[in-house]
């Protein structure tokens, strides 16, 4: 995988989503994902559940945050 910056997968704008972090060109919240995955839900389930959000972009930010220890 090559090493990809955090913000080429995230991103926030205090005007929308009311400035949390969500996955660049979505309004799916970042802490939705490992909200969701802690609870028991899949990658699969997640991005069923909040379309927007493409696999590619949930497995980089986890391996980013494994890699960097976030």
């Amino acid at each position: 995988m090559k090493d990809i910056d955090l913000f080429e997968i995230v991103e926030r704008h205090p005007n929308r989503v009311s400035g949390v972090w969500v996955f660049r060109g979505t309004r799916v919240p970042v802490a939705a994902l490992f909200e969701n995955l802690k609870d028991g839900a899949s990658i699969d389930q997640f991005i069923e559940w909040f379309p927007g959000g493409t696999r590619a972009q949930v497995e980089s930010l986890i391996a980013t945050c494994v890699i960097n220890k976030i």
